[in-house]
């Protein structure tokens, strides 16, 4: 039987109209308010002729524009995808020939970009109607002709609702198209059961609205108990973060890896007052254990790790609040369930590196466009990752990298990350990289290091080689003032590996 629903019902509007749902820098804004302002972004939307079913592409900074055009959108049954402001016209132009978005909703940031890359039917935020061209059109404008009142379209379960770009690490990248079914379930299992997300949670994030991983837990998942969600446009630095935390005192904390090692590198770290906070979460790429330990010695606060894709929709591996072991990303989040298996499909044993395999309720139906590798990795309600990992006999999965990532050295696979986990246990190393390179026709490992301190090249040697294997431990140490990452902050090894040729 056929079920329909809509994204922006079930999230936003059901909620009590005075409670607060975002707070911004200039002001804080009530479910209501919120709500009527979504039901005029779909109507202005409707009215430039987006229909169900059809794509809206977003490209603008964090704040209320943001997250109500997005739920607008949803509540006209039209499918959203997003992307990051601070691409190259270049990169626009991939997008926006990939999605044939209807409408493409820019700002001040992107309007450039967007307009070198050939970009039509724009809707911009915060430029003035005597600043845009021919064709283009100011979103205050449509806001303000727009009736705040609007019926939802409930479409079919099944239907494509979402799509969730995956990072381009390894390749341009992907939408993973998701139905309506996968925000719910994802709420329901991960927000609920194991971060036990509740009304009195105000939740801040690391990330950009454009990453799933922040829109969901920012602007969606809260929403389902009536908490709130604290959204501004400014880049996420250490600074402003401390301000954000010191101003608002939110209770969770959505962060990466990257900015954990950040925050611990500010020269007021020690003197930060993060009590407000009651869990911190962790995802996007695998949290090192030194970096988790200084984080625990440093700040006090819980991080609960985890590990999700786009092609699962959200978080499928997670620790739990009380009972995280560092180093490793968790057990399977309620309704999933996951193996380890070789290259034949047969499950490996606790304690050996193979594939993960993940079986949940939201799976990815599709890469868009792209037929033959949807069908190497979806297998119905069936996903087929591309990273290595092991179960130890507690039931904890450690991530070892990706299968293209591994470095053969001596004949012996070694991940990359039991280096890099290696040298961060100095006190000194903020972040680090370790990549092979080939001398003699051997290949030997070369680490890239971000250093808070006078730390040599010898001395930073010699602590890996006393703490690793004779065929693991850097032979080189390069260090840089940063590590290259994409845009949803993960590690750029393929940008790595161009500057250091």
């Amino acid at each position: 039987m056929t079920m329909y629903s809509n994204i922006t019902s079930y999230f936003l509007d059901r909620n009590e109209g005075s409670r607060t749902a975002l707070i911004t820098p200039e002001r804080t804004v009530t479910y209501a308010e919120l709500s009527a302002l979504s039901n005029r972004s779909g109507n202005a939307l409707h009215a430039l002729g987006v229909r169900s079913g059809q794509r809206v592409l977003l490209a603008l900074n964090d704040g209320i524009e943001f997250v109500a055009a997005w739920y607008g959108a949803q509540k006209i049954g039209a499918v959203t995808a997003e992307v990051y402001t601070f691409l190259q016209p270049k990169d626009y132009a991939y997008f926006l020939n990939y999605t044939e978005a209807v409408v493409v909703i820019a700002d001040a940031t992107t309007l450039g970009p967007l307009r070198e890359a050939g970009a039509r039917d724009l809707v911009v935020a915060g430029v003035n109607q005597s600043e845009l061209r021919p064709g283009e059109h100011s979103l205050e404008t449509l806001l303000a002709e727009a009736s705040d009142q609007l019926e939802p379209v409930e479409t079919p379960d099944d239907a494509t609702a979402i799509w969730k770009f995956t990072t381009g690490s390894t390749g341009a990248p992907k939408a993973c198209t998701h139905t309506r079914r996968s925000p719910i379930r994802s709420f329901e299992l991960y927000a609920k059961e194991v971060l036990g997300i509740n009304a009195d949670d105000k939740v801040l994030g690391v990330p950009k609205l454009f990453f799933g991983y922040a829109r969901d837990l920012v602007a969606m998942f809260p929403f389902g108990v009536g908490g709130s969600g604290i959204v501004f446009p400014e880049r996420t630095t250490p600074e402003l973060l401390f301000r954000l935390i010191a101003e608002h005192r939110p209770t969770i904390l959505v962060n990466v890896p990257t900015m954990m090692s950040a925050m611990l590198a500010h020269p007021s770290a020690a003197d930060q007052d993060l009590s407000c906070l009651r869990l911190c979460t962790s995802a996007g790429e695998a949290l090192p254990a030194e970096v988790h330990r200084k984080w625990d010695e440093t700040f006090g606060v819980e991080v609960v790790d985890g590990i999700g894709s786009s092609e699962a929709y959200h978080i499928f591996l997670s620790n739990r609040p009380g009972a995280a072991k560092r180093g490793s990303l968790g057990r399977e989040v309620p309704g999933y369930s996951a193996r380890v298996i070789d290259d034949s499909g047969t499950e490996l044993p606790d304690g050996e590196i193979g594939t993960l395999e993940v079986t949940g309720p939201t799976i990815a139906g599709e890469y868009w466009g792209d037929a033959e590798k949807s069908a190497r990795t979806f297998h119905g309600d069936t996903l087929r990752s591309g990273d290595l990992f092991s179960r130890d006999t507690d039931g904890f999965f450690t991530h070892h990298g990706r299968a293209d990532d591994l470095l053969k050295i001596g004949g012996i696979f070694v991940a990359p990350s039991e280096i890099e986990n290696c040298l961060l246990g100095h006190p000194e190393v903020v972040e680090c990289a370790a990549l092979g390179y080939e001398q003699d026709g051997l290949t030997r490992v070369r680490a890239f290091v971000v250093r808070n301190g006078t730390v040599t090249e010898d001395e930073l040697r010699e602590y890996g080689r006393a703490r690793l294997a004779g065929h693991k431990y850097p032979r080189e140490i390069v260090f840089v003032d940063s590590l290259p990452r994409t845009a949803n902050g993960k590690l750029d090894r393929r940008a790595l590996r161009t500057e250091d040729r």
